[in-house]
């Protein structure tokens, strides 16, 4: 017999009363004994190429989901390949029980396709004019001919765009302000369409996305400096010039979600935040761009599950990444002071497996970003030279998701493998491969499949993350601490730059 209180309870009686508490509580899903703290050597030695390879043949199988709509495998957002890219990924984390606790965070997301484009300027075929991502189509998806008006003052403001502008095609110089506000204002004018000229001599065709979507926006296309300062000149002279501008387009709203998955253990004051984005480009399946990533993060998941942390690990899956860091500036703009000041720094991981790759990373500075970019760096540089290989530095311009993260004072990293850019003759003697070739040369094209993948890089990339992981996992005593937030806005004007995301944006 045993005392309970006043009362004498037998033991039977107590075995009750104890197995009633227990099933009033959650399930216990954890180990038998207790999990050792996260260190590199051992989260690293998960990290191997069939269990890569496996993941990389089902991320294809997803794209292939696309084909309903696009007629080709995309995981663009809004496309089933990309639903079933999210569908893979929380599974493979659902599995591990209570470890993670996996969110999706639903958000509006715009997306589009661009089938055909000419622009034609007194009956000479212009040959280098693109579209810009996200335009809208021309009136009816047929050719508009129409007079050239110029705009004043890089077109930022109502008052800059004449008269003569209603019904034209508005001539603007890239500047000051996004092309989407540029395109906005000129069809706020009446503007039919638009062409928006580079302002850097050299730089060729504009490349960039009208961002978010606004109504009054119009068919918008870019053109090189070369091009376009003539034709201002002549405008300006008041020579008439005659465009006929063509676009077949569409663009839509399309709801969509971020993926997060954070650690049920590790101290909420003290989080390392990692992501990746889970989408493709229209054009292709992005097995690399940013299958590799996203692949990565989730074997690096996986394997963490195995070990207890100090500090919270929080894994994040972008969505709409392609379309201008959609995501990861929406999950940026939604946490509140507290939840920000939570986070001690982010990684972005955006591909990994370039065939003709180099090992890049972000030149990131603490003197124009937030403290402790810096450390990141190193970091990389630190795991590069100890595992004996080269690296490169690369601008730290605002390409990937890292962006909104820096620009609210949270301290900023991450690598790469390299896309368009063209490999130099002394990278090529630093990592191999062929000079005068792209990194990736199906970037943002349909042969961005499980053959454009290099495993050496991916491999050893994979192993990097999760030495990041372990690193910060275990330990941020020797991380810089958060700065304030009026020297981040300080910093943000300094380091303002044209890209957010793949495009341009201004």
């Amino acid at each position: 017999m045993v005392k309970w209180g006043s009362e004498k309870v037998d033991q039977f009686t107590l075995n009750v009363a104890q197995l009633a508490e227990m099933q009033s509580k959650p399930p216990y899903w954890g180990p038998a004994k207790p999990k050792p703290l996260v260190d590199s050597e051992s989260l690293q030695a998960y990290i191997n190429e069939p269990a890569l390879a496996v993941r990389a043949s089902k991320l294809y199988s997803a794209a292939m989901l696309g084909s309903r709509l696009y007629g080709h495998p995309t995981r663009v957002i809004g496309s089933g390949g990309h639903y079933s890219t999210l569908s893979q990924i929380e599974s493979s984390l659902r599995m591990l029980g209570p470890y993670f606790n996996v969110t999706k965070q639903y958000f509006k997301a715009p997306t589009g396709v661009i089938f055909a484009s000419s622009l034609t300027v007194n009956k000479t075929l212009v040959a280098d004019a693109i579209p810009f991502d996200l335009t809208p189509p021309t009136f009816k998806k047929k050719p508009i001919i129409a007079p050239m008006v110029l705009v004043a003052n890089q077109g930022c403001n109502l008052a800059d765009y004449p008269a003569a502008v209603n019904g034209s095609i508005a001539l603007i110089e890239r500047g000051t302000c996004s092309f989407g506000n540029k395109s906005g204002l000129a069809g706020q004018s009446g503007a039919a369409g638009a062409i928006i000229f580079n302002n850097v001599p050299g730089e060729g065709v504009l490349q960039g996305t009208m961002g978010s979507l606004n109504p009054n926006q119009v068919a918008t296309i870019g053109v090189s400096y070369e091009e376009g300062s003539v034709w201002a000149g002549a405008l300006a002279k008041n020579l008439t010039l005659s465009a006929s501008l063509f676009i077949d387009s569409f663009v839509k709203n399309v709801s969509t979600f971020n993926l997060i998955a954070e650690t049920a253990y590790g101290d909420e004051n003290n989080v390392v935040m990692l992501g990746a984005h889970s989408d493709s480009v229209a054009a292709g399946p992005g097995i690399n761009d940013d299958g590799s990533g996203t692949i990565s993060l989730i074997e690096v998941a996986l394997a963490l599950s195995n070990f207890n942390v100090t500090n919270k690990v929080r894994f994040a899956w972008w969505a709409g990444e392609e379309e201008g860091l959609l995501g990861s500036d929406y999950y940026v703009s939604q946490l509140t002071p507290t939840e920000n000041s939570q986070i001690r720094l982010f990684m972005d991981y955006d591909m990994m497996a370039s065939p003709n790759y180099a090992y890049q990373v972000y030149n990131a500075s603490d003197d124009i970003n937030p403290v402790g970019s810096a450390a990141l760096k190193q970091l990389y540089i630190d795991f590069y030279t100890a595992n004996n290989v080269n690296y490169t530095l690369i601008p730290f311009d605002g390409r990937s998701d890292y962006d909104g993260f820096i620009k609210n004072g949270i301290p900023g990293g991450g690598i790469a493998t390299g896309a368009e850019g063209i490999k130099t003759p002394e990278e090529a003697l630093l990592f191999g491969g062929m000079a005068g070739q792209a990194y990736d040369p199906c970037y943002h094209q349909l042969c961005d499949d499980t053959t454009n993948l290099n495993y050496e890089a991916w491999i050893l990339n994979t192993k990097l993350i999760a030495h990041s992981v372990a690193t910060y996992a275990a330990s941020l005593k020797s991380f810089p601490l958060r700065e304030s937030f009026s020297m981040t806005l300080a910093k943000n004007k300094k380091s303002q730059t044209p890209f957010h995301g793949t495009k341009l944006a201004f």
